[in-house]
């Protein structure tokens, strides 16, 4: 990686959002998906970034995902001024340092559990024999080691979102960016994926930032931050901080 884009390895926040505004179109027709936002992510929290749809919480992941960038403002991460990177040192922010987990899962289907968790090693271009190790060791964190050998066709929804979590973590990444995890899911798949992200938070000390709508997932995260128009209306202790930590 370059020198600019190894820095984000320093201390302090993961992210930031310094006065960071989304603007689309001009004069009449402007549209601030972002207007004027400071936000901080510290390590080791679980963050829900909540709201209705159109409140901003969407276009605030993807800027924090580094695949889009603000119009105004300053985007750190991990005290890189993501705005100063060029397309492909944001790429390799992304590839070495942050964990994607989405709503529908993203498997290959014709794959097995464990080539879809080596999938961001084989780009990162690490030997078979670590590849395996630590899809592995990814897929036994979750709670899938014996499932490695079955395509996405032969598991659950819920398993199909623990070998998508065991991709995201076999790079280790500093952030865990999950959008939606539970949307398509059953009531018990998704109190399963919940406790599994808090045990990844708690216990290992994962940060995460959620997006969601759903009200009923602030019991698991140790804090909220709720979007409406643009701006952060409400912060506030989820579940886990008001529990000390155990969700």
């Amino acid at each position: 990686m370059t020198n600019a884009a190894t820095r984000a390895a320093g201390r302090g926040p993961i992210v930031e959002f310094a006065q960071v505004s989304k603007i689309y179109g001009h004069g009449e027709t402007e549209v601030r998906a972002l207007d004027r936002v400071d936000l901080q992510i510290h390590p080791g929290e679980f963050v829900a970034i909540m709201g209705a749809s159109g409140s901003g919480k969407s276009t605030a992941m993807n800027i924090i995902g580094c695949l889009d960038l603000p119009t105004l403002g300053r985007y750190s991460f991990r005290g890189v001024d993501v705005g100063a990177l060029d397309a492909d040192q944001r790429a390799l922010l992304r590839r070495h340092y942050i964990g994607f987990v989405f709503q529908g899962f993203n498997l290959l289907a014709r794959t097995t559990a464990l080539e879809n968790v080596e999938l961001p090693l084989v780009y990162r271009r690490v030997s078979s024999r670590e590849r395996r190790q630590r899809a592995l060791a990814a897929l036994e964190a979750v709670g899938l080691s014996d499932r490695a050998k079955h395509v996405p066709s032969e598991l659950s929804g819920g398993q199909q979102q623990r070998v998508a979590i065991a991709r995201a973590l076999v790079s280790n990444p500093a952030l865990l960016l999950a959008d939606e995890p539970t949307g398509n899911l059953d009531s018990a798949r998704k109190v399963e994926i919940m406790e599994l992200l808090v045990r990844l938070n708690v216990e290992q000390g994962i940060t995460i930032a959620m997006v969601t709508h759903e009200p009923d997932m602030e019991v698991y995260v140790s804090r909220v931050v709720v979007f409406r128009d643009g701006r952060i209306v409400d912060e506030r202790p989820g579940g886990q901080a008001r529990l000390g930590g155990a969700a």
